[in-house]
């Protein structure tokens, strides 16, 4: 399939990654979150308010499904919890991009529109919670990554040209 998935924690800059690297090295980019959005013709924040987490854990299962059977030489970005698909590996490589929780959030709340940002994430909600689920996941990302990419205080262009360099 010669994909590339990144995993890792929800604003870690998976989304952000995917599309720089797509650009510099003329992949598709590709993001879970976003077909799912599209697939529902709402937003994933709609979606946990209106059915709750497990169906949207459904819909991220129909999706990996449709990735596996139906995508090649594109890099996907995932959401925080995409990595517990259990045909992961049949879909492509698997990168973590690894900061810790403060780096995250400082990442978050740096960023020029940073209130949507955190908007946009129903399980960030609960800073406390977040960061209870970023220990629990942690150890979890690191078991079914394929490779491990530290991304805290390095700039994008650095994240991209270490990722093409550990992939390629």
């Amino acid at each position: 399939m010669n994909n590339i998935i990144l995993i890792g924690f929800m604003g870690v800059g998976k989304g952000t990654v995917a599309r720089a690297y797509a650009k510099a090295y003329e992949r598709f980019a590709i993001d879970t979150d976003d077909l799912i959005e599209s697939l529902e013709n709402r937003k994933i924040k709609t979606i946990f308010e209106e059915d709750g987490e497990s169906y949207f854990r459904e819909l991220e299962r129909r999706c990996a499904l449709w990735l596996q059977k139906s995508v090649k030489d594109s890099i996907i970005s995932t959401g925080g919890g995409f990595f517990k698909q259990e045909n992961l590996k049949k879909i492509g490589k698997t990168v973590l991009l690894d900061s810790s929780f403060d780096g995250i959030y400082k990442r978050l709340l740096d960023h020029p529109n940073s209130a949507k940002k955190l908007a946009k994430r129903p399980l960030f909600q609960d800073q406390k919670k977040a960061k209870e689920l970023y220990h629990e996941r942690v150890a979890q990302y690191k078991e079914v990554a394929d490779v491990v990419l530290d991304v805290e205080n390095r700039t994008l262009e650095e994240v991209v040209k270490e990722l093409h360099k550990v992939i390629e």
